[in-house]
């Protein structure tokens, strides 16, 4: 197939089996990338597949931007006004930190292949939710994001994440988006750093933009960062010596590291083991929260609690061990694959468009970047047909609709972020414990009615 590279970008060879910009960007591991959509020309030969959409993340001194096709990723780089540089050296720059964060280095195909011949589960999905890697990400901004992912979801968490980046970084340039010229330039920030968020002030400021009681473990964390490690930032890097000192962590191994973590506030094991993977190279770990618990119940055999609740240490290392039994050194890159596949916005990826029945759709992108549903978070309602078919009926649920069953989804995951609400408010006191019961006990009332 011919490749027709768009103006200004250059082009890398790689197969969506590798890399699925539409999945991994929207999965829930970073909450900065805009999605834009791309107006595809009508008369397009045959011999052409034109990207559908743009992706842009502000980094510390440029813009990245990328588009993909079937087996082309396509990208460039937008600096500020006025800075100058060798334009081949920046392109050259931008393409190392590509193969970077996305860690090109690893066969993902070779991955797939490994879990599928010793995982019946993953045989089955693989074809629908090919493509899906682990990033690679800064620390720092993976730690602070994952400190506002506390009882949330990844709608909000955007949100919140956006609003750190708009209240405490300056914007290091506007850009319209890719449709038209004519369009309102929008500011695009870099991630804060620590100092800036470290001041006593930020945690009454964050709590007006919403932020609840992660507020002061925000503050608080980048603040232990600072007090521990200085603010001078590095000639070559220009990164506080906070960032290179997280960094450091990539080289000490897992339990160690994760110690250093549980350090700070608002971590607890699953951020933290959410930061090992994300960030710190530990491809073995797996995130465990009571949705992971369901999918090692549901589909591999665990025997724990059937009752969700608090996640205790022994429950977690128990789920944590039998996942990683099935798929080895790489388990929480597998992980990632069921967690996305087991997500609401991603229930129809993958398969036919009903106008186009030989074309893949790509579900989980809006046409509005900022529109994601507020259902994003990991659910128990994975695509029936990616799963192995039981012969075992389920008690009381082989006579209920689809429709019923994915409303009553639904309803409890509206009940879900309801009490999560709830608990933001409670921290602010602007609410009391009686209404946190209530709602409780209407959720625990209307899931004992199925």
């Amino acid at each position: 197939m011919a490749v027709r590279v768009p103006a200004g970008f250059q082009a890398l060879p790689l197969p969506i089996a590798q890399l699925s910009l539409a999945a991994v960007l929207k999965c829930g591991q970073s909450f900065r990338w805009s999605i834009f959509p791309l107006q595809i020309s009508g008369n397009t030969p045959l011999q052409h597949v034109d990207p559908t959409h743009e992706y842009r993340l502000c980094l510390r001194d440029r813009v990245v931007c990328l588009r993909q096709s079937p087996d082309t990723l396509f990208y460039r780089s937008l600096f500020p006004t006025g800075v100058l540089g060798d334009q081949e050296q920046r392109e050259a720059e931008t393409l190392a930190w590509i193969r970077d964060y996305f860690q090109l280095d690893i066969d993902l195909v070779n991955l797939y292949r490994q879990w599928s011949a010793t995982d019946p589960v993953f045989n089955r999905i693989q074809d629908r939710f090919e493509g899906i890697r682990m990033l690679r990400q800064d620390p720092f901004e993976n730690l602070i994001s994952f400190i506002c992912s506390s009882n949330n979801n990844i709608s909000r968490i955007t949100k919140m994440v956006g609003s750190l980046c708009r209240t405490y970084s300056p914007a290091l340039l506007h850009l319209a988006p890719p449709a038209g010229s004519d369009l309102v330039e929008e500011p695009y920030h870099p991630f804060p750093s620590p100092s800036s968020l470290a001041a006593p002030e930020v945690s009454a400021q964050l709590r007006a933009l919403g932020f609840g009681y992660r507020a002061d473990f925000i503050q608080k964390t980048a603040a232990m960062l600072v007090e521990a490690h200085g603010v001078n930032r590095s000639p070559k890097t220009s990164s506080e010596p906070s960032e290179e000192w997280l960094m450091t962590l990539r080289d000490k191994d897992t339990a160690a590291a994760r110690t250093e973590l549980l350090n700070f506030m608002g971590v607890g094991r699953k951020v933290a083991d959410c930061v090992l993977l994300m960030s710190l190279d530990k491809r073995e770990v797996i995130p465990v929260d009571t949705h992971v618990q369901q999918i090692a119940t549901k589909y591999y055999g665990f025997r724990g609690p059937t009752k969700t609740g608090t996640m205790s240490p022994k429950l977690y290392e128990e789920v944590s061990s039998k996942l990683t039994a099935v798929w080895g050194d790489y388990a929480g890159w597998a992980h990632s694959v069921l967690f996305t596949s087991d997500l609401k916005s991603f229930a129809s990826y993958g398969l036919a468009s009903p106008s186009t029945p030989s074309t893949p759709s790509t579900p989980g992108l809006t046409p509005d970047r900022h529109s994601a549903s507020s259902q994003d978070t990991a659910g128990i309602a994975t695509p029936r047909d990616s799963m192995p078919k039981s012969g075992k009926r389920k008690r009381g649920g082989s006579n209920r609709s689809l429709e019923t069953k994915t409303r009553e989804a639904e309803i409890e995951e509206t009940l879900v972020q309801l009490e999560a609400v709830v608990e933001d408010a409670i921290s602010e006191g602007t609410v009391d414990l009686s209404l946190a019961d209530r709602v409780k006990r209407r959720r625990r009332g209307t899931l004992s009615t199925r």
